[in-house]
């Protein structure tokens, strides 16, 4: 036994560690390498712990939540990776105290019940709290940057810090937490008094919406690509020919050409390459630059 297993069971325990653990079950794209360690925290006191032990072992960190919007590469990830369960959420009238690992559908389903409106643009969409603050989802016109007050996390220094709506600098899918070491350890939120039935309705309106134009019947993660500045990012691939495209199990979905889907037991390595493929057709025949939306490690 290592002494990084030795510290990380000591400091959490034998059910949070996994040693060499494939992040295929751990990822909505069901496809990817192994992780080094695979270290699953339910407190800050744990998450700090691990943060502690990465640092004096001088292994790689990697901070996860729901891992639907993360490809890991074939050939793992050498370090630890961190997937956070905080999962407390606390409502006070219109203020939602969340924690990081609280499910966007379980929060929606919990705002529900209160009758508090502002969240029904991501109840549908797969992840967790933290992975929406960070990547500032959005969907339907709705972001979280339109709800967020204020933010909670761990520093590289094991300090926690809460900033303000403005200092987390979101922007589309981006804020500061995709550019600094940070761990989001919780948000909260300011929403409105609604109807209960009205917020029901709206909620099962996009439901409905993202089952009728989004491949859900395959594992993927999510929209693969963000939209252009200038143009909308599935057209355009459509419009090059490409929908149904495949690259061994990898390949790109009729129902929606901003997905790729792991189709047929797809390796992350098919579906690197499917993607930059798409990128370089898109270029070649538009010369329009499509970014990345999801996160390979």
């Amino acid at each position: 036994m290592n002494s990084v297993y030795k510290k990380l069971v000591s400091a959490l325990n034998e059910t949070k560690v996994k040693v060499n653990e494939s992040m295929k079950g751990h990822t909505s794209f069901k496809a990817g390498g192994n992780a080094d360690y695979f270290v699953t925290a339910t407190t800050v006191e744990e998450i700090k712990e691990v943060v502690a032990i990465a640092k004096k072992e001088n292994k790689k960190l990697y901070i996860m939540g729901n891992g639907s919007n993360l490809l890991f590469k074939e050939e793992g990830f050498d370090g630890i990776v961190l997937q956070i369960k905080l999962q407390n959420i606390e409502i006070k009238e219109d203020i939602a105290t969340v924690e990081a690992g609280v499910q966007n559908v379980v929060l929606a389903q919990m705002l529900l019940k209160n009758a508090l409106t502002g969240f029904e643009f991501a109840a549908g969409i797969p992840g967790t709290i933290g992975g929406a603050v960070r990547m500032n989802a959005g969907a339907y016109g709705g972001e979280m940057k339109d709800i967020v007050e204020t933010v909670t996390y761990l520093d590289e220094n094991g300090e926690i810090t809460t900033i303000s709506n403005a200092e987390c600098e979101f922007s589309y899918r981006h804020s500061i937490f995709c550019e600094k070491p940070y761990i989001i350890l919780s948000c909260t939120m300011r929403l409105q008094s609604g109807n209960e039935d009205e917020i029901k309705a709206t909620m099962d309106q996009y439901r409905e919406a993202r089952r009728e134009k989004q491949p859900l019947e395959y594992p993927s993660a999510g929209s693969t690509f963000k939209r252009g500045t200038d143009f909308i990012t599935a057209r355009v691939i459509d419009e090059c020919g490409l929908k149904g495209y495949q690259i061994g199990g990898a390949a790109v979905s009729e129902k929606h050409a901003g997905f790729i889907i792991n189709k047929d037991n797809a390796t992350a390595t098919d579906i690197i390459e499917l993607i930059k493929y798409v990128q370089k057709t898109v270029y070649e025949k538009t010369g329009k630059e499509i970014q990345l939306e999801i996160e390979i490690v």
